[in-house]
């Protein structure tokens, strides 16, 4: 990649390091895919890699992950052809009917995604579906608050990945359903913002099947060493288009089969 004489290059350690300032500060920064020494998806994970491994040191609790770019148009846009993921930790965790108090995060967005919760461990080289389905416990509805540290979310599949798959906070239901007891694939969405529909959609928006990205997530995170475990929670994927989200606003989700949650913007 040919890089301007005047913007300066970044390593992995580095890139890391101004994405867990701009974190911080709540200020973003400008997209890292042009300032990489090598702009590639597995320099971005390894800048992921290292902020969930400073996390991790910092007594962060890791509880599950999150599946991004499920969405075939959003592939297209990006240009790619797989899913993303990104590491959840207890401390993104908000209560169904909580807030988000302002200033916490920097340009959020709301999509509304059904949440696996694991009962058992997922180590194998390849999973089907029974593996799936028989490694999770439970099923909630979830809606994801998306963020970016990139301004204006001007992100391509590399910045994106780096900054833990545009990871903010994430709210579950309060009731679990099982498996058996829904249709992933037919589950109507709808996500209300203060009362008015700003989204619908179903499971079949979610790779045909949000267990289709479950799928996908396992493997991948064998591959990486870091496989899902007893416990985790995964956020499948949008299921419908994001919502930008803003100050005073109330956001509610409701999936068929599954119930409602929601949460409030202070």
């Amino acid at each position: 990649m040919t890089q301007s004489s005047h913007v300066p290059t970044l390593d992995t350690t580095a890139a890391a390091h101004a994405l867990r300032l701009a974190e911080e500060q709540r200020q973003a920064i400008a997209p890292l895919r042009d300032r990489l020494q090598d702009a590639s998806p597995e320099t971005a994970y390894a800048i992921q890699e290292a902020n969930t491994r400073q996390a991790l040191a910092q007594g962060r609790r890791l509880v599950g992950r999150k599946i991004g770019l499920t969405s075939l148009a959003v592939q297209a846009q990006l240009g790619v052809d797989q899913p993303d993921f990104g590491m959840l930790f207890d401390d993104m965790a908000i209560g169904d009917g909580g807030s988000i108090a302002p200033g916490r995060l920097i340009q959020p967005k709301a999509e509304a995604e059904v949440a696996l919760v694991l009962g058992r461990d997922l180590n194998h080289e390849h999973h089907t579906y029974a593996d799936l389905i028989g490694a999770t416990e439970y099923c909630l509805p979830a809606i994801e608050v998306v963020d970016s540290r990139i301004a204006d979310w001007n992100i391509r599949f590399i910045d994106t990945v780096a900054d833990n798959a545009s990871s903010g906070l994430f709210v579950l239901g309060s009731r679990p359903v099982r498996l058996r007891d829904i249709d992933l694939s037919d589950c109507a969405m709808e996500m209300q913002c203060d009362g008015a529909p700003v989204s619908r959609g179903n499971g079949r928006a979610c790779l045909g099947n949000p267990l289709n990205a479950a799928v996908w997530l396992a493997d991948t995170m064998v591959r990486c060493g870091r496989p899902l475990q007893a416990g985790d929670i995964v956020l499948t994927g949008a299921l419908g288009p994001m919502a930008v989200a803003s100050s005073g606003q109330h956001f509610s989700v409701h999936i068929a089969g599954m119930g409602h949650v929601s949460v409030r913007f202070e």
